[in-house]
């Protein structure tokens, strides 16, 4: 590795979402508008489920889970993008910087694609072994099952960060993106790059290929068993569960395989930063907003947390005034 690849001498600079400084300032707007609402949906959602005990199940834990690894692998991104549409001016950061933000980026979203694989196993078990449902998936095995998923997101980052530290980086130092990602960072290596990207093209496929296959696998199984049921109303039933959580395993991973299937050299830095964007800033709020709009149970759940809410502040208002009546 050259001296000019120390850590504390290489400065990264992010190429400007736009140089116009009208646009840069409306995308600041919305930006920070759904970054705020993203973390205002998901944040009810944990706290709801931990709250309210008719949603202490399985189902509803490993949703709660999903909800703080959206808050986190956002919180990653947003806060950084939003301080440089701020500043108008070209954005650094440093390599460990760089790579620090990679790792913490990749860790919670690859994470994520393994729990959402563990979700759709959830439901396998629900609706085609519900008389062994409490026996499969016990607390135990679901603590260890989001500990699983925990593990092998952080081993996923790991890779990734101690690759960047050792690539050659001796030109050119614009990442054509508004985060460090790997793909970005790849195409600013020096030298023949070819072996680096088919590793990390295998890792990413590995990764990505093998959870989407037992999501697939999966939801075959629980097909098959829903159209086995006579009635329409429980085969409605049955879908219903299924449907929010099916929308944003496609939402996610459609955006990931785009991303990160390709190679360096045919990853387009233009397409990148548009689905990068969904992937960041417009994913976190649709996830919320599809769990709460296509789950009664959790509108139920909500409309009882507001409702206890509102009495306790009614008796904190009025209790005073009763008591001075007496």
């Amino acid at each position: 590795m050259g001296e000019e690849n120390q850590t504390g001498l290489i400065q990264f600079h992010f190429h400007p979402l736009s140089t116009i400084p009208e646009m840069q300032r409306l995308i600041f707007l919305a930006f920070l508008l759904m970054y705020m609402v993203s973390l205002c949906g998901n944040t009810t959602i944990a706290i709801i489920i931990h709250t309210d005990r008719s949603l202490h199940t399985p189902m509803y834990f490993f949703l709660a889970n999903l909800a703080a690894l959206e808050i986190c692998y956002s919180s990653c991104i947003a806060p950084f993008t939003l301080a440089n549409l701020v500043s108008g001016s070209k954005a650094t950061i440093s390599l460990a910087g760089c790579g620090t933000q990679m790792f913490f980026f990749i860790f919670p979203g690859g994470s994520e694609c393994i729990l959402l694989a563990i979700m759709a196993y959830d439901r396998y078990v629900a609706i085609c072994q519900p008389l062994r449902y409490t026996l499969v998936m016990s607390w135990t095995v679901c603590v260890r099952l989001v500990a699983g998923s925990l593990v092998l997101g952080f081993l996923f980052a790991l890779q990734f960060t101690v690759l960047l530290f050792h690539l050659l980086f001796c030109g050119t130092n614009e990442i054509s993106h508004f985060y460090c990602d790997v793909l970005p960072i790849l195409r600013l290596a020096c030298g023949n790059t070819k072996s680096l990207e088919a590793i990390i093209f295998a890792a990413t496929i590995i990764t990505l290929a093998t959870p989407f296959l037992l999501i697939c696998i999966s939801y075959v199984f629980i097909v098959a068993t829903i159209l086995q049921i006579h009635s329409v109303s429980g085969q409605h039933r049955a879908f219903s569960t299924c449907s929010s959580h099916l929308t944003v395993v496609l939402l996610q991973y459609g955006c990931c395989i785009f991303i990160y299937s390709h190679t360096g050299s045919s990853y387009s830095p233009e397409q990148g930063q548009v689905v990068s964007v969904v992937y960041t800033f417009v994913t976190p709020v649709l996830n919320p907003l599809i769990y709460s709009m296509r789950n009664k149970e959790l509108k139920d759940a909500l409309s009882r947390v507001l409702r206890r809410k509102m009495l306790s502040r009614e008796s904190d208002t009025f209790g005073p005034s009763i008591r001075e009546t007496m």
